[in-house]
C-alpha cells in the first residue's frame, strides 16, 4: 500500500505586544485564519510595559484558543508600565531595544527546544490577511524570508540598501519591488516586523537576537542587530512580493501618543477595505462598542446608489470605524430616469454646455449625481441645518481624518469665518499659481476652479444660494456648477447664466479624502461618465474608459503653484510622515 503523506511542519508563532489593545482583535483574527493545522502550531506570546489593557485582551484570547493549538507559552508582566529611560510610549530607548531583543531570543530558544521546524515572528499590529502566507513562505525554502507587507505609503517591512554603519540606504531597487512592478523573492539586507525562520537549516543555529554579535558596533536597534547576525552567519534574508500578504502601519514619531497609534492602525484597516474584504476581528475577543457621533455637524449625509451595495457597505463600515454617524441618502439613479421624468422636474440643459474633455452633452449619470446633491441642499434648507457634511461613496480617508476635520471646523468657528462651502476632497484644476491661504485658520485656502464632490461641508446659507440659482433649468455637472457659483469657472459663457455668483467656497489643504480609484485603475467604475446622453436613451457615451480625463489623478503641482503658505497643524506633519 502507498505510504501516507508527511505531516505539516511544526511552526511556532511568536508575538510580542506592547500597548496593542487597539490592534490585537484584527491581528489575532488574521492569525486564526492562517491555513496551517492548529495542532501543528504553537503560540509564544509576551507582553509588558503596558498602559492599556493589552494583557487582558491577550489573556482572553489565549484562554479561548489554548485547546485549539499544540501549545501556548504566555509571558505577561503587569509592572512596570514604562521604561525608565523612555520619553513616551512610542519612544524606543536602549532599554526597550534590549528587552525586545531578549524576548525574541527567548522565543527563538523555545522554538528550538520544542524542535519546531519554523518560527514565524509577527508584530502585534501587522495584518496577515492572506491565509496561505505561511505555506507560501515555507515553499520558498529560504532560511529567513518575509512576506512583503503593504502600507498607504512607500514604507514596508524590508530594506533594499544598508550603509556601512548599518543604517537605511535608499536604492533604486526598492520602489519597483514595493510597487510589485518586479515580482518574486529578492535577496535584501533587511527584513523585519513579520518574517519566517527555517530552523531545519543548519545555518539557522548561528542566528541570534541577543546578545549582539561580538563584532557588532552599529546602532543598538533590534532589527539591525538581527540583520548583522544573519550577515555574520552568511544567511541571506529574502522578501517575497509574488502575492498580496497583508498590511502594516507606518511607524509614528517617538513623541506620538497611544491615541495617534490607535488611529493610525484604524487607518490601516480603512485602507484594507478600499480593495479587499475588511480585516475581521477575532471572534474570541470582546471588542468594546463604537460610539458614533455627527462630529458637531447638524447632519452627515452619505450618498449611495442602491445598486452599489459594495460601496455602501464599505463606506458604512469605514464611517463606523471612525465613530462617525451618518444618514444614508439613496442617490438618484440617472440611468433609470426616462425623458418624461426629466421633463416633469423642469430640467433643461445649460445652453451650449459641452464636456470639456469629450465635447459631449450631459450624461444621465451626471444628471442623477446633480439631483442627488440638489436633494441634499433642499433638505438642508427644509430642515434649517446650520452646517452639514456630505460624503459620496467612492472615497478613501486620510489618516487622522476625524480629528483633523474637527480641528479645522473649530478654527473656522473661532475666527467667525463667513463660509458657504468647504471642499474636504477635490481635484484642483487651477494649477498655475497657489490659492490664497485663510489667515489664522490652519489648513484652509480659498478654493479656485475645482472638480469632484467627494466630500464637502455646506452651510444653510450656502445651500440657499445654490437653490436660488435655479440650476435645474440650466443644468451642468455638479462639479462644474459649484465653481460657477463661486465665480472661479474659466468658461465665462457658463457664468453668464448665473447671478449672483457669490458662494463663499474654501478647501481643506492638504485634502482629507481622495477617490478610491482613478481612471485606468483595476476596479474603476464610473456611474456618471459611462452612461447615455441626458435626453436621449439611444446616444451612449461609454467611450474608452482608459482615456477618461476627469477622474485622472491630480497632476503633480509645480513648486510655484503649491499652497505652501497655508498654516499647518501638528497632525499634518504626522500625516506627511506617512508618505
Amino acid at each position: 500500500s502507498p505510504e501516507s503523506p508527511l505531516q505539516a511542519p511544526r511552526v511556532l508563532i511568536a508575538l510580542v505586544a506592547r500597548n496593542a489593545a487597539h490592534a490585537l482583535p484584527a491581528t489575532l483574527g488574521a492569525l486564526e485564519r492562517l491555513r496551517h493545522p492548529r495542532g501543528r502550531t504553537a503560540l509564544w506570546v509576551a507582553t509588558d510595559h503596558n498602559s492599556d489593557n493589552t494583557s487582558a485582551v491577550l489573556r482572553e484570547w489565549l484562554v479561548a484558543v489554548k485547546s485549539l493549538y499544540h501549545s501556548v507559552e504566555w509571558r505577561p508582566a503587569e509592572e512596570p508600565r514604562s521604561y525608565p529611560d523612555e520619553e513616551g510610549p512610542k519612544h524606543w530607548s536602549d532599554s526597550r531595544y534590549e528587552h525586545i531583543m531578549k524576548l525574541r531570543q527567548a522565543a527563538l530558544k523555545s522554538a528550538r527546544d520544542m524542535w519546531a521546524d519554523y518560527i514565524l515572528f509577527v508584530d502585534a499590529d501587522n495584518l496577515i490577511l492572506n491565509p496561505n502566507t505561511l505555506s507560501l513562505l515555507i515553499a520558498e525554502n529560504k532560511t529567513v524570508v518575509a512576506p512583503m507587507l503593504d502600507s498607504r505609503a512607500a514604507y514596508s517591512n524590508f530594506w533594499c540598501g544598508m550603509t556601512s554603519q548599518g543604517y537605511y540606504k535608499r536604492t533604486p531597487a526598492y520602489i519597483p519591488i514595493r510597487k510589485r512592478d518586479r515580482r518574486g523573492c529578492f535577496a535584501v539586507p533587511m527584513v523585519h516586523s513579520t518574517f519566517l525562520i527555517d530552523l531545519r537549516k543548519a545555518a539557522s543555529r548561528n542566528l541570534a537576537f541577543y546578545p549582539p554579535h561580538p563584532d557588532y558596533t552599529w546602532s543598538f536597534d533590534d532589527i539591525i542587530v538581527f540583520a548583522f547576525s544573519c550577515k555574520q552567519a552568511e544567511v541571506q534574508m529574502y522578501v517575497c512580493n509574488k502575492e498580496e500578504y497583508g498590511f502594516l502601519p507606518v511607524p509614528l514619531r517617538s513623541h506620538s501618543t497611544l491615541q495617534d497609534e490607535a488611529e493610525s492602525f484604524m487607518h490601516v484597516q480603512l485602507e484594507v477595505m478600499v480593495k479587499h474584504p475588511p480585516a475581521e476581528p477575532s471572534r474570541f475577543i470582546s471588542v468594546p462598542p463604537k460610539k458614533p457621533d455627527k462630529m458637531g455637524f447638524d447632519e452627515v449625509f452619505m450618498i449611495n446608489l442602491k445598486r452599489r451595495q459594495d460601496r455602501r457597505e464599505r463606506m458604512l463600515r469605514a464611517l463606523q470605524a471612525q465613530e462617525i454617524e451618518c444618514r444614508l441618502v439613496e442617490a438618484v439613479d440617472g440611468k433609470a430616469m426616462n425623458t418624461s421624468q426629466v421633463e416633469a422636474l423642469g430640467i433643461q440643459m445649460l445652453p451650449g454646455y459641452r464636456d470639456p474633455y469629450h465635447g459631449r452633452p450631459l450624461t444621465k449619470g451626471e444628471l442623477g449625481c446633480f439631483l442627488s446633491h440638489y436633494n441634499i441642499w433642499k433638505e438642508v434648507v427644509d430642515r434649517g441645518l446650520r452646517k452639514s457634511l456630505v460624503f459620496e461613496d467612492d472615497l478613501r480617508f486620510e489618516i487622522f481624518f476625524k480629528r483633523r476635520l474637527l480641528n479645522l471646523m473649530r478654527d473656522v468657528e473661532r475666527e467667525g469665518l463667513d463660509w458657504d462651502l468647504i471642499y474636504v476632497g477635490r481635484k484642483r484644476m487651477q494649477v498655475e499659481h497657489p490659492e490664497k491661504a485663510v489667515p489664522r485658520v490652519r489648513n484652509l485656502v480659498e478654493a479656485d476652479y475645482s472638480y469632484w464632490t467627494l466630500a464637502y461641508v455646506i452651510s444653510l446659507q450656502g445651500a440657499r444660494k445654490l437653490l436660488a440659482a435655479q440650476p435645474l433649468s440650466k443644468m451642468l455637472p455638479v462639479d462644474e456648477f459649484l465653481p460657477v457659483m463661486f465665480d472661479k469657472h474659466p468658461v465665462s459663457e457658463y457664468k453668464a447664466h448665473f447671478s449672483p455668483r457669490n458662494l463663499r467656497a474654501f478647501s481643506v489643504e492638504p485634502l482629507l479624502v481622495y477617490p478610491t480609484h482613478y481612471t485606468g485603475d483595476d476596479g474603476y467604475v464610473s456611474d456618471t461618465e459611462t452612461s447615455v446622453v441626458w435626453n436621449n436613451e439611444h446616444v451612449k457615451t461609454d467611450w474608452d474608459r482608459a482615456k477618461s480625463q476627469k477622474m485622472r489623478e491630480q497632476q503633480a503641482l509645480s513648486r510655484e503653484a503649491k499652497n505652501s503658505d497655508v498654516l499647518q497643524s501638528p497632525l499634518d506633519s504626522a500625516a506627511r510622515d506617512e508618505l
